[in-house]
């Protein structure tokens, strides 16, 4: 693709975003009732991690996932690292997920005191690969007990959780696939996968919230599944998060571990347990109140825009765009082409920001970082060719 070419895109967008000096990546949209919801918030004084707006999110978020309970956090990391708690996943263990993924994902995990296993995506949902994860589980993996075990020399007997633990075998407690950009992956393949050798599903849909499987919203299959509110997602709270389950102890156990596990009391302060000051406040809950009743509105838009890409980018014999997989309604958080290699992905990208249209490429893969380099990995051959080719474009609401 040469620079006339590249220039032909950034008029396009220009186009799609007619008046902009500069053409951000995916920006916030607010043209509802965040400016009088945040300033009742602000009158009521209650501004903190109670009041009426956090539950009233809360609520309105199980409303729309069809979720049985949902618990509001500071952001989707917070969010992410208690599921895996709830999950089970302890210090020592491993826990399976993808190396295309944002590094919150790998540092949840490192917070509980496990170790991402990383296994390859899907060319087609860019999510984690069923196939990756069934063939490496089968090779490498044995099941005591109902646990699974990380044991890639398959000679030796297992015949008990004590055996395995003499050996020093490593359980693995949970696998967390991810809804890359909004688009779902084939999460009842990997659920029913997971459960054949008892491992639970939390689902990493930061980036997913709108986005549906098989008629089904993301984060309601596994175990447990979380969304995150930041500034650049779909809906935003400023920063935010939240972790959805149908389990009726977890539910009650994520509102009150992430409440610092304070008994209910007038006036006494009792923990029964080690706890977290992960509460949602209430003045970023308002935002997200306000968002909430524009997100059909939102993802509507959303679409639009993805169309116009779509049948913009039919004409280009080299640049592929990502589209919504089969069985998927997807929310186009960040729409993304497929550039030849990794050279002309460096041109792509030299060129529209140097030209004021923020573009960016994917990020670099977990296992290329230096605080996981040494993690065990399957191949990672398809991740390696998104990682390389992978660009993506301006999405914001227009």
């Amino acid at each position: 693709m040469d620079k006339e070419q590249i220039q032909d895109i950034i008029a396009f967008i220009r186009g799609l975003y007619p008046g902009r000096d500069f053409i951000a990546l995916h920006e916030p949209h607010f043209s509802g009732n965040e400016r009088r919801y945040t300033q009742d918030c602000i009158d009521s004084t209650f501004v903190s991690s109670v009041g009426k707006y956090v539950d009233r999110f809360e609520e309105m978020i199980r409303e729309y996932t069809g979720a049985k309970y949902a618990i509001a956090t500071v952001n989707g990391t917070a969010a992410l690292h208690i599921a895996l708690k709830l999950a089970g996943v302890e210090r020592g263990d491993l826990v399976l997920t993808q190396a295309f993924t944002f590094v919150a994902t790998c540092n949840a995990i490192s917070y509980c005191g496990a170790e991402p296993v990383f296994v390859d995506i899907g060319r087609d949902t860019l999510g984690m690969s069923p196939d990756s994860l069934e063939n490496w589980l089968r090779v490498n993996t044995v099941i005591v007990e109902g646990n699974c075990y990380y044991q890639p020399h398959q000679g030796v007997a297992v015949p008990d959780v004590e055996t395995a633990n003499s050996l020093g075998l490593k359980r693995i407690s949970a696998c967390v696939p991810m809804h890359t950009f909004g688009h779902p992956c084939q999460i009842d393949k990997i659920v029913a996968i997971c459960a054949r050798y008892h491992i639970p599903v939390v689902e990493d849909s930061a980036e997913s919230i709108g986005s549906c499987y098989k008629d089904r919203h993301t984060g309601t299959f596994g175990k447990l599944g979380i969304f995150s509110f930041n500034g650049n997602k779909t809906i935003t709270t400023g920063g935010g998060g939240m972790i959805v389950t149908d389990d009726d102890e977890l539910g009650p156990l994520a509102k009150h571990i992430t409440t610092t596990a304070k008994k209910p009391h007038p006036w006494r302060f009792e923990h029964d347990r080690i706890g977290y000051n992960y509460r949602l406040p209430n003045i970023n809950a308002a935002l997200g109140c306000a968002q909430m009743e524009k997100l059909p509105q939102i993802l509507r838009n959303k679409r639009e825009t993805a169309r116009a890409y779509r049948n913009f980018f039919a004409d280009f014999d080299e640049i592929e765009f990502i589209d919504e997989p089969i069985d998927c309604i997807s929310n186009f958080w960040l729409n993304a082409i497929l550039l030849k290699d990794a050279q002309a992905r460096e041109a792509f990208l030299k060129e529209t920001n140097e030209n004021k249209v923020m573009t960016r490429p994917a990020w670099i893969l977990m296992n290329e970082l230096q605080m996981f380099k040494d993690c065990i990995a399957a191949d990672l051959s398809v991740s390696q060719e998104i990682s390389d080719r992978l660009v993506n474009i301006p999405s914001s609401v227009r």
